[in-house]
């Protein structure tokens, strides 16, 4: 195996186990993802080219990619004449808007623990623990905004790139 092979090998492990981690995905969706990202950004990758690199069963490969799709963590494309599917990684804005949503509904959830602690409070712990809210509330609103601005230049890199 080259060295290029086995940087190649190496890079699907890790975005496997970060996939993982991160998404809570099992082990072959992860690596599938991870495969995608490597070798699946020019043209895509077909079903049976998935199951051959991956050197997974058809139905395994076929449940990871249902999994991935609904997820929106990958997204597929035909081509006219031809009956199979080339398989991509969603687009980076497509991918980080999802996070948008997480955060989104954690600032709904914060909102409602501040209204809910105003009401409540009675003792000195429970006040610090205000704070500690209040400032992680200030510091998801920045992340939000951040991603924002990210999505933002995603969407016009994709744009100019397609």
């Amino acid at each position: 195996m080259t060295t290029i092979q086995k940087e190649r090998e190496e890079l699907i492990e890790m975005f496997g186990n970060h996939f993982e981690l991160l998404y809570n995905l099992p082990p072959l969706g992860s690596r599938i993802l991870g495969l995608l990202i490597i070798d699946g950004c020019k043209t895509g990758l077909t079903f049976e080219e998935i199951v051959a690199k991956m050197k997974a069963s058809k139905s395994s490969v076929s449940t990871n990619l249902n999994l991935l799709s609904k997820m929106d963590k990958i997204t597929y494309y035909t081509v006219a004449g031809d009956r199979k599917k080339y398989f991509k990684p969603s687009p980076f804005s497509e991918r980080l808007a999802n996070y948008i949503k997480l955060v989104d509904f954690e600032k709904t959830i914060l909102d409602r623990l501040i209204h809910y602690r105003e009401q409540t409070i009675t003792c000195s712990e429970e006040r610090y623990n205000m704070e500690d809210i209040i400032a992680y509330k200030t510091h998801i609103c920045e992340v939000e905004e951040l991603l924002i601005k990210t999505i933002e230049k995603f969407k016009i890199i994709e744009e100019n790139n397609h």
